[in-house]
C-alpha cells in the first residue's frame, strides 16, 4: 500500500497529514515549528505521522509540501545578491518603478520606498536591441556581454536576472547570454525573463525575474536539504513542491522557478478548503485561515478559487499567477500593546512566533498575545497539539494584565477588548477579498481553518454575515489536506496584443492550443501522461486604448467553434467589465496576453462520514466551562468532537476540542454536525 504525505509549515506549526492511497484513510500530526531550519519540524512531524499509522518511512510514495522559504526570503530581506542584465538604455528600470505610492493622501511623504531586489551597481546594459514584433534591430554584442558578466563576477553575486527589452517576442538573445554566463559565472543560477514571464511590461517583467533569482539560492538549498533529509530517514517517495496557484510542481521545476511559490502555504489552505465545502454541499465560499502568525483570506465560487495575476509579498509585487489570498497580520501569536501617546489598544503586526510564543505556551514569552486572551476569556482548554503544549493560566492572565493596566480595564474585558480588535482586523481582510471586489459576503460561506480559525470563526461570522460557518475536520492541519490532495499543474504565457479586428477565431484557437501543448509537453516530463491532462485556458482582454486588462476564463468549447470565439469573449469581457466598473465602451476590444493552464488529475482521499446521531451530543460532552462572553462569565459545555455524530446540534455558548484546534460556538448560535464530520455554525432563530 502506497502513502501520500502532505506538509505544511506555519510561522507556529508544521502540521502533516499522512493519507494511505487505496483506502482515503488518513492519520495526522501537529508538532512545532522550526525556523531556524524547518526542515527538522518537517521532519518530526513525518515520523510522528508515520508512527501513529503503524508504517515505516519507506512506504511514503511522495511527500507533497506547501513552504514560506521563498516568502520568508522576501519577508526578511535575506535573498541572494542579484546581478541583472538589460538592454543598452534600460539600467534604472526597477529603479524608476511605476508610479505608484500605497498608503492615504499624502502617503509619499511617510513611505519608505523599498531598496531594488538588484542593486544599480550589480545592474548592466548590453548591447543589443529586439523589437516589438520580435525584429532584430541590433544583433547581440557577445564580446560586450562577456566583459559585463566578467565586471558581475567580481561582485559576488550570488543569482543572475536576465531581462531584454522585448525578449517576450523573441528569446534568443536571452538565451545566448545564459549560454555565455554558464561560461564566465559558473555555478551562478539564471533567470531569464522570456522564461519567468514572456509577457510585455518590462517593469513587472524584470522585477518578477529579479525576484526569481532573489529567492532561488535559498529555495535551492532547502529543497536539496529536505531531499537529502527524507532520503536519509528513508523515504523513497518523490518530493514536490506546492504553486502559489494551487498545483503542484516537482522539486527540480520549483527550484528553477520559485517566484511561483511565493504563496505556497496560504495556496495549500484553500484547495483544502474547496475539498471540505464540497463535502459539506457548498460551492460558494470564503476561506479564513489563522494560524499563530498571521491569517489568509480567500474567495471561491464555483468550487474554483479565484486566482490572480499578481502575487504579493510585503512591499513587492509580481507578476505570477496564484490563488487571490490577501494576508492579514493577525494570528494567534499577535502581540497586543497600549502605545503611550494614544492608550488606545493596538493588537499586531508583530508576532510571539513559535520562540518563545505566547505567554500561556511556559517558554519564556511575557507579551499579551491573541491566544494569551483567549486563555483568560476560558476559551482554550488546558493543552494544545494532541498535549504537545500545555497551557499556563497564570502566565497569560500575568501578560494580559499589563494591556489592562495601560487602558485601566479588568483583566477579563482587557481580554475581551484584544479579541474583538483582532477580529475586526481579519474583517477587513475579507473585505479586501469580497467587498472591495463586487462580492457580498452574506453571499457565502465562510470555511474557517487553522489552528486559531475556528476559535474566532463564529464572531467572523456575525461580523460578515456569511453563514453557516463551516468548520472541516481537522481544521488545524487543513492546508496539509490540501498539500496532499492536489494535482499536478504547469501554466503558459504569451503576449499577443492585437485586436479583435484583426484577429480570427482561428487565430486565437491556434494560440491557445500551442500553449497548453508547451505546458503539457513539461508535465509529461515530469511523469504525467497527457491522456491525464487537463487543460483551461485564460486570455487578458482590454479596450483598445485602455492601460489595464482584465483575465477572463475562455471556456474549451469555444475551441470547437472558432467562428464565434472572439464575439463570445468579447460578450464575456462586456459582462466582467461591467461589474467590475458599471459601464462599457463601444471601442474594438484588444487581446493582451493568452495562458494555458494544464493539471493532472487530483487524488482520492475518501470522505469523512459519521455514524447517524439523534440531535442530542450529550455523549460527545466531557466538561463544563466558564466562559467570558458580553461582559460576564457565563456556563458552556465543552465537547470532544471525536465523539459528536451527524445531526448532533450543539448549542451555544460551548467549545468544542480535538487535537489540532478548538472551536468556540457563542451564545445565540448553534453548531450543527454534518455527515461529512463538518460543523455548521448558524445563528438559532430568536
Amino acid at each position: 500500500m502506497s502513502y501520500r504525505l502532505g506538509v505544511d509549515v506555519g510561522g507556529t506549526f508544521t502540521d502533516v497529514l499522512l493519507v494511505e492511497e487505496g483506502s482515503g484513510r488518513t492519520w495526522r500530526a501537529k508538532t512545532a515549528s522550526t525556523p531556524a531550519d524547518q526542515s527538522v519540524g518537517v521532519l518530526t512531524g513525518i515520523a510522528k505521522a508515520c508512527t501513529e499509522a503503524g508504517i515505516d518511512l519507506s512506504e511514503v510514495g511522495s511527500v507533497l509540501h506547501g513552504t514560506t522559504v521563498a516568502t520568508n526570503a522576501i519577508l526578511e530581506g535575506k535573498g541572494a545578491t542579484v546581478g541583472l542584465v538589460t538592454t543598452r538604455g534600460f539600467r534604472q528600470v526597477l529603479q524608476i518603478a511605476r508610479s505608484f505610492v500605497p498608503g492615504g493622501l499624502a502617503g509619499w511623504i511617510i513611505w519608505p520606498k523599498p531598496e531594488p531586489l538588484a542593486a544599480l551597481e550589480n545592474t548592466v546594459e548590453v548591447d543589443e536591441r529586439i523589437a516589438s514584433d520580435g525584429s532584430v534591430v541590433r544583433e547581440l554584442d557577445e564580446d560586450d556581454v562577456r566583459a559585463k558578466l566578467e565586471s558581475l563576477a567580481g561582485s559576488g553575486v550570488q543569482a543572475l536576472a536576465v531581462s531584454l527589452i522585448n525578449s517576450f517576442a523573441d528569446p534568443a538573445h536571452e538565451r545566448r547570454i545564459a549560454a555565455i554566463a554558464a561560461e564566465v559565472l559558473p555555478g551562478v543560477p539564471v533567470s531569464l525573463s522570456s522564461d519567468v514571464l514572456p509577457e510585455m511590461r518590462e517593469y513587472e517583467r524584470t522585477l518578477t525575474t529579479v525576484a526569481n533569482g532573489y529567492v532561488q539560492p535559498q529555495v535551492q538549498r532547502y529543497v536539496q536539504n529536505l531531499a537529502d533529509q527524507l532520503a536519509a530517514g528513508g523515504v523513497q517517495g518523490e518530493l514536490a513542491i506546492l504553486r502559489s496557484d494551487g498545483g503542484l510542481s516537482s522539486a527540480p521545476s520549483a527550484v528553477g522557478s520559485p517566484v511561483t511559490m511565493l504563496l505556497s502555504g496560504p495556496a495549500g489552505g484553500v484547495t483544502g478548503a474547496v475539498w471540505a465545502a464540497e463535502q459539506a454541499g457548498f460551492s460558494d465560499v470564503l476561506t479564513f485561515d489563522m494560524g499563530g502568525t498571521s491569517t489568509d483570506v480567500g474567495l471561491v465560487q464555483g468550487l474554483r478559487p479565484r486566482i490572480g495575476r499578481e502575487t504579493k509579498v510585503g512591499d513587492l509585487t509580481v507578476r505570477a499567477s496564484s490563488v487571490d489570498v490577501r494576508t492579514v497580520g493577525a494570528g494567534g501569536g499577535s502581540i497586543a500593546h497600549v502605545p503611550e501617546l494614544t492608550r488606545a489598544l493596538r493588537v499586531g503586526p508583530q508576532s510571539a512566533g513559535a520562540d518563545p510564543g505566547p505567554a500561556a505556551y511556559g517558554k519564556g514569552g511575557t507579551e499579551p498575545t491573541v491566544t494569551d486572551a483567549n486563555v483568560v476569556l476560558g476559551y482554550l482548554p488546558t493543552s494544545l497539539a494532541g498535549g504537545e503544549i500545555s497551557l499556563d493560566v497564570s502566565a497569560a492572565r500575568a501578560a494580559v494584565a499589563k494591556v489592562a493596566e495601560g487602558m485601566g480595564l479588568e483583566v477579563e474585558a482587557a481580554a475581551a477588548g484584544i479579541v474583538d480588535i483582532v477580529n475586526e482586523n481579519m474583517l477587513g481582510g475579507v473585505r479586501l477579498v469580497s467587498v472591495q471586489q463586487g462580492f457580498d459576503p452574506r453571499d457565502f460561506a465562510l470555511v474557517a481553518f487553522g489552528g486559531a480559525g475556528p476559535l474566532h470563526a463564529n464572531a467572523l461570522g456575525v461580523l460578515t454575515g456569511a453563514w453557516p460557518v463551516i468548520v472541516p475536520p481537522a481544521p488545524g492541519i487543513l492546508n496539509a489536506l490540501g498539500d496532499a490532495t492536489t494535482s499536478r499543474r504547469d501554466e503558459s504565457a504569451r503576449t499577443v496584443l492585437r485586436r479583435f479586428g484583426e484577429l480570427t477565431g482561428a487565430d486565437l484557437v491556434q494560440v491557445l492550443r500551442e500553449l497548453a501543448d508547451d505546458a503539457g509537453e513539461r508535465l509529461a516530463a515530469q511523469g504525467l501522461d497527457r491522456a491525464d491532462q487537463t487543460v483551461g485556458y485564460q486570455v487578458d482582454v482590454r479596450y483598445h486604448g485602455q492601460g489595464f486588462e482584465i483575465p477572463v476564463e475562455v471556456d474549451a468549447a469555444w475551441l470547437a467553434e472558432p467562428d464565434t470565439a472572439l464575439e463570445r469573449l468579447g460578450t464575456t469581457f462586456d459582462a466582467e467589465h461591467d461589474r467590475l466598473f458599471s459601464f462599457l465602451l463601444t471601442v474594438d476590444h484588444e487581446l493582451v496576453n493568452a495562458r494555458a493552464t494544464v493539471t493532472g488529475p487530483r487524488p482520492d482521499v475518501a470522505s469523512v462520514r459519521l455514524p447517524e446521531g439523534d440531535g442530542d451530543p450529550a455523549g460527545a460532552r466531557v466538561a463544563d466551562a466558564q466562559v467570558y462572553v458580553g461582559g460576564g462569565h457565563v456556563p458552556a459545555g465543552v465537547y470532544d468532537r471525536a465523539r459528536l455524530r451527524a445531526g448532533d446540534v450543539v448549542p451555544g455558548p460551548a467549545i468544542v476540542t480535538e487535537m489540532d484546534s478548538t472551536t468556540l460556538v457563542l451564545p445565540g448560535h448553534a453548531a450543527t454536525v454534518h455527515a461529512s464530520g463538518s460543523l455548521l455554525i448558524t445563528p438559532q432563530e430568536g
